[in-house]
């Protein structure tokens, strides 16, 4: 076990992929940041010097408290308060921890619904491709957004902003999931038209495999490439939907901090002096999503080797 566990490691460090990541500066600087940020998120109530979900650790006389180095700074905020007293710190990692679920989890979900369609339409052809492509231009003709603020309006208005606020997290999973999916789909579908020509999947008719079988086991890991590229590249475009959404009132509630909420609560103290809460939230959404993006640009050059250049 150990020898084979060596041997896959050895066989990875002289893959093209490592050999491309080591020698790709902007790659291995992106990665380093995004592990930091996910790190960071993933143990959020061990770093944060509060929980910004209990009551009892805020205090509206701390609200609106500068960063460190500015005049009326508190040395326990480091980068101050929001509008509520809240530690920003605290409320930046665990809003960053909400974003980074949402934008995996709709990723999931579309990846889930994408492949799945995908594959359908690309292998059976005929009425299923017909139907299925039809109804994924119908789901193209609206934007994420406008399906995001249709579903969540309608929601609110049936059950109340209470209810909403509990199960948001899930609502915008499943409302930015079911509305990027045909894109994932499109792709899966080309790839597997040019790939149910090859010989191997002739091979397996003939060994009287069945269509699921040769679906799954067989084209499925011949498309996986096209489908990691569009996947780092759609995580990004999740987390800015949220980030739109909860800017809008459509999202994360603001007493479920996610970096969209968290713009949008220092949005209306701006004019008053108070930009840190806006302008610190809105600093590591962008470069959260700029390292998400220049990791999916890299991914698409090696998984492409006629791209890369490195």
């Amino acid at each position: 076990m150990t020898t084979a566990t060596v041997s896959r490691w050895d066989r990875f460090r002289e893959s093209f992929f490592w050999h491309s990541f080591k020698r790709d500066k902007v790659a291995i600087v992106s990665f380093a940041v995004l592990l930091m940020m996910v790190m960071a998120a993933i143990f959020a109530p061990l770093l944060a010097p509060a929980d910004p979900y209990d009551l009892a650790q805020i205090n509206i006389m701390n609200s609106e408290l500068p960063p460190v180095g500015m005049s009326g700074a508190d040395p326990a905020f480091p980068l101050g308060t929001d509008a509520q007293g809240r530690d920003l710190l605290s409320t930046i990692l665990y809003g960053t921890r909400v974003s980074l679920m949402i934008g995996f989890g709709a990723v999931v979900l579309q990846a889930f619904l994408g492949i799945l369609f995908g594959l359908l339409a690309g292998y059976l052809g005929g009425k299923v491709d017909a139907i299925l492509m039809r109804i994924a231009d119908v789901q193209l003709s609206f934007s994420t957004l406008m399906v995001a603020i249709i579903v969540g309006a309608v929601f609110k208005a049936s059950f109340g902003n209470l209810m909403f606020g509990e199960i948001a997290i899930y609502m915008l999973i499943f409302i930015i999931g079911v509305a990027e999916w045909p894109q994932i789909a499109r792709t899966v579908r080309a790839s597997v038209l040019a790939e149910k020509k090859k010989e191997y999947v002739d091979a397996a008719k003939v060994m009287g495999f069945g269509t699921r079988r040769i679906m799954f086991r067989h084209i499925l890991p011949n498309t996986l490439s096209p489908i990691f590229v569009i996947a780092t590249v759609q995580i990004a475009n999740a987390i800015i939907s949220e980030a739109a959404l909860s800017f809008l009132g459509l999202g994360m509630p603001e007493t479920q901090p996610s970096l969209g909420s968290l713009i949008k609560s220092g949005f209306d103290y701006i004019q008053s002096g108070s930009w840190w809460i806006t302008l610190i939230p809105g600093l590591v959404l962008v470069v959260l999503v700029l390292v998400i993006n220049l990791l999916g640009d890299w991914l698409r050059d090696v998984m492409n080797p006629r791209l890369y250049k490195g």
